[in-house]
């Protein structure tokens, strides 16, 4: 399969072909929309996606047959400047969607949208990443329409790592800030004021996982960046996100992204740059 990766500061675009018996992904900060192009899963026919808020996780069972994914991420920042413009959004006030991991079938505006972006992706045709800005701006202004909603909340706010709830908000700036070097629990439970035991209960409460599992996602999606960004070998982006050794570090990004660092860094495009694409 032809893979491209279209990562920009306020979204990201991948396709992804999932061939395990189980397929996650952790939670991050950005909101997500999974679009299952051809699927063998379960209750999720071609067609159907998923949306999950930022700091939710998404799990899907494949029974090791192929299904192709479009992921698309929307940072909590482009919605929110979208909803600004819209008259939709004032200060105080938080985005969710309304019905979180539960799968749309019927939607035909967004299968359509999805599917168009999914066909610039393959075909490649001249100003293919110009017609994907644009189709994710209308992706953006579609989902506040139809799937979100804007609610006002003492404990949810926008801090400079994405939507967060105001008790886990220094612990998850914390990890974001030293996600480059071990850290203990310990360490991070006393960054948010708590004991080990309340806050790893806490955070699994509101985020669905554990803070070691939220460490390591973090540390995926940065390497997921400086491997599309710049130019610094593999061992040196490992080393950057917490792991020494070059092999384990291609193996959680592997586990992670179903691709091994080197095939993620092919099939990334950057602004500017020719058009790279690569057999997965």
């Amino acid at each position: 399969m032809i893979s491209r990766i279209v990562i920009e500061t306020s979204f990201s675009v991948e396709q992804r072909c999932l061939t395990r018996r189980v397929n996650e992904f952790p939670p991050q900060p950005d909101f997500l929309v999974a679009h299952l192009l051809k699927s063998q899963i379960p209750n999720l026919p071609s067609g159907a996606s998923l949306l999950a808020n930022p700091n939710q996780s998404i799990q899907l069972a494949n029974n090791r047959r192929r299904s192709d994914l479009l992921l698309v991420r929307l940072a909590p920042e482009m919605l929110i400047e979208t909803a600004a413009r819209l008259r939709l959004y004032g200060a105080g006030s938080h985005l969710l969607f309304r019905q979180p991991l539960t799968p749309l079938n019927d939607d035909h505006r967004l299968r359509a949208t999805l599917g168009s972006i999914a066909s610039e992706m393959e075909n490649a045709d001249a100003g293919w990443r110009e017609v994907i800005r644009s189709s994710v701006g209308q992706l953006a202004v579609y989902l506040l329409r139809a799937h979100i909603n804007v609610r006002r909340s003492d404990q949810i706010e926008l801090s400079r790592v994405g939507m967060v709830d105001r008790r886990l908000r220094r612990a998850i700036e914390f990890m974001h800030d030293n996600c480059g070097r071990d850290l203990t629990l310990a360490e991070i439970a006393a960054s948010a004021y708590l004991s080990e035991f309340h806050f790893a209960r806490l955070f699994k409460k509101i985020t669905g996982a554990t803070p070691h599992a939220y460490l390591s996602s973090l540390r995926v999606e940065r390497a997921r960046r400086l491997l599309a960004e710049t130019d610094l070998s593999i061992s040196e982006i490992g080393a950057q996100v917490g792991y020494n050794s070059q092999s384990h570090f291609t193996k959680i990004f592997r586990e992670a992204t179903g691709v091994t660092p080197r095939a993620f860094r092919g099939a990334a495009i950057r602004t500017g740059m020719a058009d790279p694409t690569l057999s997965i």
